[in-house]
C-alpha cells in the first residue's frame, strides 16, 4: 500500500467514525465498527491510530472542523455578495440551521457540541476525547463570533455573549432530542427561535 492509500484509509475512518460518533456516542462505537463503515478490516487499524481513543479524538476534531467550515462558508458567501433585505444574514443562516428540524434529526451530520458533550464530561481531565472537544469548542466559539461580526446590521458581538448563545443554542437541541415528545421537542426549538428573533424552518425538512 502507497503512503498515499494509507493516508486515504486514515482519512475514510475518520469521517466515517466522526459521523459515527455523533449518531452513537463515543461509547457505543467499537473499532471493528468504525474500520466496517469504512470499508477495511479491523486487523489493520494500528497501522493507522495509536489507540481507540486516538481515532476518537481526531473523529470529535473532525466533526468540529466540519461545524467550523461551515460557518465560514457562511461568513465568505455574505462577504461576497451584497444582502438583499429579504435574505437571511450568515447569522440568521447559521441559526435557523441549527434549531432546524433537520439538524435535530440528523445527529451524525451534526454539531459535536450536542451530541458528545456527555462524552467529553465523563472522561477523566487530560483524556483524549476531552482535550479535542476542549480544543473543538474553542474553535467552534471563535467562529460563532466571527459569524457574528460579519452580519451587516449586528454590533460586535464579545466572548461572554457569544458563550451564552452558543450555550443556548446546544441546550436547546440537546433537550429536543431528549424527548420522546414530539410537540415539547418542537415548542423548545420554536422557543429557541423566537428568542434569537429567527424565523421558522426555511422548509418542513428544516432547509
Amino acid at each position: 500500500m502507497s503512503r498515499a492509500e494509507a493516508q486515504q484509509h486514515r482519512q475514510q475512518v475518520i469521517d466515517h467514525t466522526s459521523r459515527l460518533i455523533r449518531e452513537k456516542g463515543a461509547d457505543q462505537v467499537s473499532v471493528p465498527q468504525a474500520m466496517a463503515a469504512a470499508g477495511l478490516t479491523h486487523g489493520g487499524f494500528y497501522r493507522h491510530f495509536a489507540s481507540k481513543d486516538d481515532l476518537i479524538a481526531q473523529a470529535l476534531l473532525a466533526a468540529f472542523t466540519e461545524r467550523r467550515q461551515a460557518m465560514d462558508r457562511l461568513v465568505d458567501q455574505e462577504r461576497e455578495q451584497d444582502r438583499e433585505p429579504t435574505t437571511r444574514s450568515a447569522r440568521e443562516e447559521y441559526l435557523a440551521l441549527y434549531l432546524s428540524a433537520l439538524h435535530l434529526d440528523r445527529p451524525g451530520d451534526g454539531c459535536p457540541a450536542v451530541t458528545l458533550a456527555a462524552d467529553a464530561a465523563r472522561a477523566e481531565p487530560g483524556a483524549p476525547i476531552r482535550t479535542a472537544f476542549t480544543d473543538g469548542l474553542r474553535d467552534l466559539v471563535d467562529g460563532f463570533r466571527q459569524l457574528t461580526d460579519g452580519a451587516a446590521d449586528d454590533a460586535e458581538t464579545d466572548r461572554g455573549t457569544a458563550l451564552v448563545e452558543l450555550s443556548t443554542l446546544v441546550g436547546a437541541v440537546l433537550l429536543a432530542r431528549a424527548t420522546d415528545d414530539d410537540a415539547l421537542s418542537r415548542e423548545i426549538l420554536d422557543s429557541a427561535r423566537r428568542h434569537f428573533g429567527v424565523p421558522g424552518s426555511p422548509d418542513p425538512a428544516g432547509r
